[in-house]
């Protein structure tokens, strides 16, 4: 049956079989983009957290800012009351550390999944299979709107095509994923974001597929896709010029270490790309155990004096930034049947460190790259 305000398919006259929405069960109607804008708008404070951060990554991908990009944040966002609490945090350091981390929290709404599982905020932000969408959307731009009036700009992995529309104008950087890279449908997408944007290699650790991916995004595309009210249409883009890599480790190998680095941005080169790239701490480089991203933090950090060398200082370090994936507290939970049980600040996705490491792991880099 359809859920409460769902419209139920209806079936053809009595003696035809359908042919069409078999698998169908209902829809649901979501106001337009415009239309959360303007429920949910953005100011001045917010525009300027987002034009600045925007200009700033551009400049650290084009070799004009030397300051280490730094997305960190939760693996994905599940309690926008500890999301909060966590950019706070993350406000006062990004100030701290201004001159030589530029820091841009992680607040991750979608969550792709090799089977099922939860989908994140906006596809179902009560945590109980209910998928209220329309609630998720607007706690999302909400979200969005606090964290940049904090002056912290925020990154977030786009996932599906429609999203963009609801929330890119608060978004500083964005990710496609390691199981979307090779997608065609996420290619033409990300040639119209406004944002810089970084490529995955793929789970297996392929780097081709983000190449692929980088080359085909900087080019026009036109595909369907929506507008400002929600409307089917012709989507043309101009092609996104900010792109990079982002080297995830895959099929249980990391790929962060100074041969596979080196590999990567000769790769870059030979495909005509920046040799610009960063380097993700979690997943297959940290197999997957949350207290192993230290050990993938310092070898970033090494990679970077290094690079300060005489020999090198001309080139200087292809690792433009890093990611971490860090929450209040560490670890992780399942998402019990009684949702009141749910521990304050830990992750329901991926296992992260807590604040305590992350403070210090920042303090590390800023005293390293004095």
């Amino acid at each position: 049956m359809p859920q409460a305000g769902e419209q139920a398919i209806n079936a053809p006259a009595t003696g035809h079989e359908p042919t069409q929405n078999v698998n169908v069960a209902g829809t649901t109607p979501l106001t337009g983009p415009r239309e959360l804008e303007r429920q949910f708008p953005a100011d001045a404070v917010h525009h300027r957290t987002v034009i600045d951060a925007r200009r700033a990554i551009q400049a650290i991908l084009r070799g004009e800012d030397p300051r280490l990009l730094v997305v960190v944040g939760p693996c994905s966002i599940h309690d926008v009351s500890a999301a909060m609490e966590y950019a706070r945090k993350l406000a006062e350091l990004r100030e701290r550390f201004a001159d030589r981390l530029f820091i841009v929290m992680r607040v991750y709404f979608e969550k792709p999944r090799t089977t099922i599982g939860w989908k994140g905020l906006i596809n179902d932000p009560h945590l109980d299979d209910s998928f209220d969408l329309a609630q998720g959307l607007k706690l999302a731009r909400k979200l969005l709107l606090d964290v940049n009036a904090l002056s912290l700009p925020t990154g977030t992995e786009m996932l599906d095509p429609i999203t963009p529309q609801y929330i890119d104008d608060l978004v500083s950087w964005a990710s496609i994923g390691a199981r979307t890279t090779e997608s065609q449908t996420h290619r033409q997408m990300a040639s119209g974001l406004s944002m810089p944007v970084g490529y995955k290699n793929a789970t297996n650790g392929s780097l081709q597929v983000a190449l692929d991916a980088m080359a085909s995004a900087r080019s026009p595309h036109h595909f369907l896709g929506i507008d400002e009210d929600g409307r089917s249409c012709i989507v043309a883009t101009r092609g996104n010029a900010f792109g990079h890599l982002i080297l995830r480790g895959g099929t249980g190998k990391p790929n962060y270490h100074p041969d596979n680095v080196a590999d990567a941005a000769t790769r870059l080169r030979e495909a005509g790309l920046e040799p610009r790239l960063m380097i993700d701490c979690s997943h297959a480089n940290s197999n997957k155990k949350h207290e192993q991203q230290e050990v993938v933090w310092q070898s970033i950090l090494e990679q970077r004096a290094a690079s300060r060398t005489e020999a090198s200082r001309k080139s200087g370090s292809p690792i433009i930034g890093a990611m971490l994936e860090s929450n209040l507290h560490e670890g992780k939970q399942s998402i019990p049947a009684d949702k009141s049980k749910l521990k304050h600040g830990i992750s329901i996705t991926d296992a992260c460190i807590g604040w305590a490491k992350t403070e210090a792991l920042l303090q590390q880099a800023y005293d390293r790259l004095g």
